[in-house]
Order: C-alpha cells, then sequence, then structure tokens
C-alpha cells in the first residue's frame, strides 16, 4: 500500500487529481493558506458553493466543485473552528477520515492533501505526519477506490517531518 502514498514537493492547485484537500475550518470560508491558494487560483465558484454548505462539524468534510484547478473536486476537511479550537489529534484524524470517505462516495481515483492543520491552526508537524500517514494507510489497506493519495508539500520543516515519519513505515 505504501506505494500508492506519495510525497511530493509543490502547490497543491496546480496537481492534476481527481480531488484535492483543503485545510479548511468549521465556516468553509476560503482565507489564507492553503485555503486562500484554492480561492484564488480555483475562482470564486468555490467559496459560493462552500456558502451553500457550511458550516459543517468539525471533523467533518464536504466537497465542492473545483472551478478553475486542474482538479475535478475539492474536499474541504474541517480541522478547525474560525475564531473557536484550532485543530487537535481528534479533529485532524476525524477530517482526514472523513475527507477519505469523500473520496469513496464519488470513487475517486486520485486525491492530493495538503499538511492539515499545520499552518494557522499551528499543529506539530510531527505529529501531523504521524496521524495523516497512518489513517491514509489504514484506509487504503482497507480496500479503496483510490489509486494514488499524494502528500503535496513545500519544501521545509513540516515536508521534512513527512519524509522523516513516511519512511518508518514498512
Amino acid at each position: 500500500m505504501k506505494e500508492k502514498l506519495i510525497l511530493t514537493q509543490g502547490d497543491i492547485t496546480e496537481m492534476e487529481v481527481d480531488a484535492i484537500i483543503n485545510a479548511a475550518n468549521t465556516e468553509l470560508m476560503l482565507g489564507g493558506g492553503v485555503a486562500g491558494a484554492i480561492r484564488k487560483r480555483g475562482g470564486p465558484s468555490i467559496q459560493e458553493e462552500c456558502n451553500k454548505l457550511g458550516p459543517i462539524p468539525l471533523g467533518e468534510a464536504a466537497i465542492t466543485g473545483a472551478g478553475k484547478l486542474k482538479a475535478k473536486y475539492v474536499i474541504h476537511a474541517a480541522s478547525m473552528s474560525l475564531g473557536g479550537p484550532l485543530t487537535t489529534r481528534e479533529s485532524l484524524l476525524n477530517s482526514v477520515k472523513n475527507s477519505l470517505k469523500r473520496t469513496e462516495e464519488k470513487k475517486l481515483k486520485s486525491i492530493a492533501f495538503p499538511a492539515i492543520g499545520t499552518g494557522v491552526a499551528g499543529f506539530p508537524a510531527n505529529q501531523c505526519a504521524q496521524i495523516m500517514i497512518d489513517t491514509i494507510m489504514e484506509h487504503l489497506e482497507k480496500g479503496s477506490s483510490l489509486e494514488k493519495v499524494y502528500i503535496v508539500l513545500f519544501k521545509g520543516p513540516v515536508y521534512d517531518a513527512f519524509e522523516k515519519y513516511l519512511a518508518t513505515i514498512k
């Protein structure tokens, strides 16, 4: 299953996959970081769809179209609340699991995740890497429509944390 999980350096908004995952808040407001880049590159239609869907519960995930992005969909993984709790272990775990559920509902073959919660929410990169990689691997091992799961990060300490943890997976 490890061959289906690919850590890559780059810009998630440039990925040609069925869906990219957005590190979202429960209000589904596309602010800064990954969400801001998605809003800027994808155009206003993504936020318009989010406005109709939000708010969603903490740890949940919602799916929208991808506007002008190369992906077909954006899955919004709500690991934090606006003005409320920042990302916790539980909200990260649930938002990743629920994002993977949305991929199965649409029978998607390829998705790309950012490091959810490590930006404005301040979740530790090493813990994020462990939770996300373990959750994705567990999902793939159970059988999945997914053929490729990318984790797309910029070079730096967060990338290094994911690379280090991925090296420990058999």
